[in-house]
């Protein structure tokens, strides 16, 4: 049996926004493991906050941008330990200077990125040096990257996330759109179809689990608890996929729909979404 700590029951508090008790109950019953205890309070009932990568860093400044072309699109968090040197003008116009190299190198993840050569040094030098001079942990983190016809970048919240959108036809203004409503909603993927067979197979036992819980369907058969976990999938797929998802700008259209109404073979091909928290 794993020991449960104070700190692992405030971590799963902190993530999930369930109470202490519930939190250490979870992490009793699933032996420790984190995810496991996520899912454990949600097929209790409780509405847990969406863990999709977001929550490793602390600090830092997120940027994306793309080639000149657009047909290339990079984004990364560069981490540090505290707010104060996050704002700072010049870790931010160091971090830029980071961007700028990535952009030029076209590099392709962060050991990449780490050998590229920035005024005579390699970044990961720069870096440690910036360490030393700051005395504070800092690093290249969440490395994204999105090729595609027409790449869209965007920056939200003073550096604290970066979007990627890849489309099949350039639409400069499209693209912002859509990297907006991707910032805002935290789509899972693009469409249900391309929605991770792992993704579908946790929701799709917590769906069922909630059902087969419900006092009313005590006894109900099988098969009629299938089509409605079946019917909460969907649910949960228009929600969390960016084309079914309501138009931030618009609710009275889908994602998809607006963009038809721009260009009627325009597609998102792919995305990219770098947040701190």
């Amino acid at each position: 049996m794993s020991q449960i700590t104070a700190a692992d029951i405030n971590k799963l508090r902190q993530s999930t926004g369930a109470g202490m008790m519930d939190c250490r109950k979870a992490l009793t019953e699933t032996n420790g493991d984190f995810e496991a205890a996520i899912d454990w309070l949600r097929k209790k009932g409780q509405k847990v906050a969406a863990l999709r990568g977001d929550r490793d860093a602390k600090e830092g400044v997120v940027l994306a941008k793309t080639t000149a072309d657009n047909k290339t699109g990079i984004t990364f968090c560069l981490t540090c330990e505290t707010d104060f040197v996050s704002k700072n003008a010049d870790f931010v116009a160091f971090a830029q200077s980071i961007m700028d190299a990535a952009i030029e190198h076209n590099v392709k993840s962060v050991d990449e990125l780490n050998e590229v050569s920035v005024g005579g040094q390699k970044v990961a030098d720069l870096v440690n040096d910036k360490l030393a001079s700051i005395g504070e942990k800092i690093g290249i983190a969440k490395f994204e990257r999105v090729e595609a016809e027409y790449v869209a970048s965007y920056i939200h919240g003073a550096n604290r996330m970066g979007v990627l959108v890849g489309l099949n036809h350039e639409a400069s203004e499209a693209g912002k759109d859509v990297a907006m409503q991707i910032a805002a909603m935290n789509p899972v993927a693009v469409d249900a179809s391309s929605v991770s067979a792992e993704v579908v197979e946790r929701e799709k036992a917590i769906v069922t689990d909630q059902i087969k819980a419900d006092p009313k369907m005590a006894g109900k058969p099988d098969e009629m608890i299938a089509k409605i976990a079946d019917g909460k999938l969907n649910a949960f797929f228009k929600e969390n996929t960016l084309m079914a998802q309501p138009f931030v700008k618009d609710g009275g259209k889908s994602v998809g729909e607006y963009l038809q109404s721009v260009n009627k073979d325009l597609k998102v091909l792919s995305f990219k979404r770098v947040a701190l928290g």
